[in-house]
C-alpha cells in the first residue's frame, strides 16, 4: 500500500509531542501493511467526513485517511480526538 502524505498533515506531526510522533511512526507501517490492523481500530467516519477513516495513535489522538485509489492511502489530518473531528 503506498502511503501519502498532506501538507496539512505534514504541519501537523511536526508540532505532536515526541512519545506520539514515536508511537505515530511505528501505526504507520502497520497501516502500509494493513490499513484495517486490529491495533489501529480503523473506523468509517460518517456525516461529511463519510468518504474517510480514522485510526487510533493513542486513546486520545486520532488519524484521518482517505483511500486514493485501492492501492493508495491519503493521510489528511492528525490531531487530539477533541479536536480532528472539527
Amino acid at each position: 500500500m503506498n502511503v501519502v502524505y498532506s501538507r496539512n498533515f505534514l504541519k501537523a506531526v511536526s508540532h505532536l509531542p515526541v512519545q506520539i510522533q514515536e508511537k505515530l511512526d511505528e501505526l504507520l507501517a502497520i497501516l502500509a501493511e494493513e490499513p484495517f490492523h486490529a491495533l489501529l481500530h480503523t473506523k468509517q467516519l460518517a456525516g461529511e467526513l463519510r468518504e474517510s477513516y480514522s485510526f487510533r495513535v493513542t486513546r486520545d489522538w486520532r488519524v484521518i485517511f482517505e483511500f486514493e485509489t485501492r492501492d493508495t492511502i491519503r493521510l489528511v489530518a492528525v490531531g487530539h480526538r477533541k479536536d480532528i473531528y472539527r
